[in-house]
């Protein structure tokens, strides 16, 4: 279907002609010439047809290229049917710790151990990219929390975002309740009972403006799911003489807050995972897809192709068509004159 965005533009249609009409000046009736001979009078009679079909070919020509850029100014398009987009029906934040404790080496992959974040980024992207249909928006937290990415369907954007961010760079704390009160602040307009925040941490809130419990119970006025995980491996032996072996064992998960991240998840109908290693975090992620989907008002889109271009093109092409001919038509009476 092609619709004209500025229809009115053809209003001015007419324009030209009333243009002449009004610019036209009553010309006098010359006395009738008298030539010598019928030989001359038939040769005047052929040029003024030849004449008067040169200037309608030209009318029509002008005539034309002005509807046309008319009808490229009343910008044509064309809206084709209307297409369903894939939706589930779930908003889905996710609140990332990236605080300085996550750079922890505790998470063991093959026998090395890597840092915190580095598991979590691949668990989460793999998680995002199968969320086909969600809107996914992102939360990073330290010291303050920042939206790094609102909700989107844009899947691979959120996971570049968040592959992208280096531990730390939100500051060395952890502003728990401080996330939890942004994530809920972009989600309490969405609709209702389709709204789930995944917070992931490995301390415990030793900073910011809002209370975890407090921004729990915000959370849960508008029915928003929180469902907390506590990243951390339980044992670690640290690097001695003789490397990891001859070392001594420690928690590297002692500041783990584990009673408020459950707490966080009861208060908001969600539930609180624990995970040690990589295969616990990725486990957790395949229970938390598991949730079933809430059903949503179907996107609908039009896509749209201007075609105003085409009558352009059109009025541009019969204006130099007129151009060569006038020039054309011109150009003996000017070389004749140059040769007198």
């Amino acid at each position: 279907m092609i619709d004209w965005l500025w229809p009115w533009a053809f209003a001015a249609l007419p324009l030209p002609w009333l243009v002449r009409r009004l610019t036209s000046r009553r010309t006098l009736q010359q006395p009738a010439l008298v030539v010598p001979s019928m030989e001359d009078f038939s040769a005047i009679t052929t040029m003024q047809h030849k004449q008067g079909a040169q200037s309608l070919w030209r009318l029509m020509a002008l005539s034309l290229a002005w509807a046309l850029l008319l009808a490229a100014v009343a910008r044509p398009q064309f809206t084709g049917e209307p297409v369903n987009l894939p939706t589930t029906g779930r908003d889905l934040m996710l609140a990332v710790d990236i605080s300085g404790s996550m750079a922890t080496e505790d998470m063991e992959i093959d026998g090395e151990y890597v840092e915190r974040l580095t598991v979590v980024k691949a668990v989460i992207a793999n998680f995002a990219e199968a969320r086909v249909g969600d809107r996914i928006g992102l939360v990073l937290f330290g010291t303050n929390a920042y939206l790094q990415a609102p909700l989107t369907f844009d899947v691979k954007s959120v996971n570049r975002l968040l592959i992208e961010a280096p531990v730390g760079i939100a500051g060395g704390k952890t502003a728990i309740g401080d996330a939890i009160g942004l994530a809920v602040k972009r989600l309490r307009l969405r609709p209702q009972d389709d709204k789930v925040l995944i917070l992931l941490t490995d301390g415990a809130n030793n900073v910011g403006e809002v209370e975890p419990r407090i921004a729990a119970e915000l959370a849960a006025r508008d029915n928003i799911r929180i469902y907390t995980i506590g990243v951390g491996a339980e044992e670690m032996r640290m690097p001695g003489l003789l490397g990891r072996i001859s070392g001594r064992t420690t928690n590297p998960s002692a500041d783990l807050d584990e009673e408020t991240l459950q707490a966080i998840a009861d208060a908001t109908g969600g539930q609180y995972f624990r995970a040690k290693d990589p295969r616990a975090l990725m486990e957790i992620y395949a229970l938390i897809d598991q949730l079933e989907p809430v059903e949503q008002e179907a996107e609908i889109f039009r896509p749209v192709q201007t075609l105003y271009y085409w009558p352009l093109g059109g009025c541009l092409l019969l204006w130099i068509l007129v151009l060569l001919a006038d020039f054309r038509r011109h150009r003996p009476a000017s070389t004749g004159a140059a040769n007198a």
